[in-house]
């Protein structure tokens, strides 16, 4: 495991004293790399903390990448636009720095790190980290004449989100960007709360461990091992933040890119809704489909929650006109985006596999707990100093207790993989050998 810190936002002259210092305090408490944006920063006395370019930096040539490649980069962390040829392209002409890219989350309508119109319309700048959000805003779609344009309906188009984008989603190209030269992949996660981030990771989790194990041998496997993982749940990106779903530029423009009718968290599709009176619809959902007291629904840009079910008509706690503009002729799509028993399900556990010894010194005993996580370093508790103990008498039991006291990890992070005694077999109480097992654990 990694601590990377984000630094990626462009500085004032006055600020750049305190920025350095900060790198030079995640340096000395183990920070594994700086993310950053602002190249000025490498004038100043920087520790030699391993960087990783931002995406903010506008990386999207072989030109680029190699520039910072040569400023002392070691991962690039690439523009979301660009194709799986222009990232090979990329890879092939600077193969020695790690390529980062995004595979999920929010886009912007801009290339990243060059869009100004936050600036420009509100003096709150993108780069500043102070984004107005513009692009999440309505429109009307004038032609020259400063006339409507008319939709594929016939329909003006006015109050549309016309450069609200969908979400990103290349979970099902893994495969292609590993083989293009990414050797990392980004999830956005910016102001996403601990349910989108549970889910989505162990979506991708998932993925990867499909195709790692479609590539490795069982021994190639176990050689990798990372962990022990248990989840109370089936990963699915449309039940937490959704705004749909977009590949974007990663096989050119492919699919609309835009979601017209609302900047916000669509969800899920869930079905039809067929007729609005009141506060109930009348539906017509997907086979499987449950609802529940509390479900966040959508129609277009209107939201609302689930007050009842009886049959084929929702209840809920919004009024709506028989023929409203969130509702089109016919039928209307109709979305979850809060699904409460998911959300409720929602438990991730990653335990780490330890190698336990208990080795005697000459003036005590030695407990090790040993990751099989190369990049976790081993707890060593030097404890018994001073204390003596009686020989057992059944030497069997007394080791087996020792073995069972010390891998009783409970709530920790760890699970005991194997244990080894070095010392004679001696007779240790129990409460001793949880106090040793406790010191050295936490």
């Amino acid at each position: 495991m990694q601590i990377l810190v984000t630094l990626n936002t462009l500085l004032h002259e006055d600020e750049y004293p305190e920025a350095v210092a900060l790198a030079h305090a995640l340096y000395q408490i183990g920070v594994d790399a700086l993310i950053i944006q602002d190249l000025h920063l490498l004038d100043f006395d920087l520790p030699p903390i391993r960087l990783h370019a931002s995406t903010q930096c506008d990386n999207r040539t072989p030109e680029q990448v190699a520039r910072l490649r040569e400023m002392g980069f070691k991962r690039v962390v690439l523009a979301r636009e660009l194709g799986l040829e222009e990232i090979r392209t990329i890879h092939e002409a600077v193969p020695d720095i790690e390529l980062e890219a995004f595979v999920h989350g929010a886009l912007c309508v801009s290339y990243s790190g060059r869009c100004y119109i936050s600036e420009v319309l509100a003096g709150r700048s993108a780069n500043r980290g102070a984004c107005a959000q513009f692009c999440r805003m309505a429109y009307d779609l004038l032609d020259s004449s400063m006339n409507e344009v008319l939709d594929d309906r016939g329909e003006p188009i006015h109050q549309r989100y016309l450069l609200s984008l969908q979400d990103l989603d290349r979970s099902a190209y893994l495969q292609e960007l590993i083989e293009a030269g990414v050797t990392t992949f980004k999830i956005e996660g910016r102001l996403k709360d601990a349910d989108y981030v549970t889910n989505i990771t162990a979506f991708y989790r998932d993925a990867l461990d499909r195709f790692a194990q479609s590539r490795k041998t069982a021994a190639e496997l176990l050689k990798v091992e990372r962990g022990v993982f248990t989840r109370s749940f089936t990963p699915n990106p449309e039940k937490t933040f959704h705004r749909g779903a977009t590949d974007y530029f990663l096989h050119g423009r492919t699919r609309p890119m835009a979601n017209w009718d609302t900047p916000k968290s669509t969800g899920e599709y869930i079905g039809e809704v067929l007729e609005a009176r009141g506060n109930t619809l009348r539906v017509r959902l997907k086979e499987g489909v449950v609802l529940h007291n509390g479900d966040g629904l959508t129609i277009g840009s209107e939201g609302f929650s689930v007050n009842g079910v009886e049959g084929n008509i929702i209840l809920v706690n919004k009024r709506f006109a028989l023929s409203g503009e969130n509702l089109r002729k016919g039928a209307s799509p109709l979305y979850r985006n809060l699904d409460t028993e998911f959300v409720k399900s929602l438990h991730s556990e990653r335990r780490i596999p330890v190698d336990i010894s208990l080795r005697e010194t000459e003036s005590g005993f030695e407990l090790t707990y040993t990751p099989v996580d190369s990049a976790l370093s081993p707890l060593v508790g030097r404890v018994g100093e001073g204390l003596t103990f009686e020989p057992a008498k059944n030497e069997a039991k007394a080791l087996e207790t020792i073995r069972t006291q010390l891998a009783k990890l409970g709530d920790t992070p760890y699970i005991a993989r194997n244990v080894q005694i070095e010392s004679r077999p001696y007779f240790i109480p129990i409460s001793v050998l949880n106090k040793w097992r406790r010191e050295t654990i936490l």
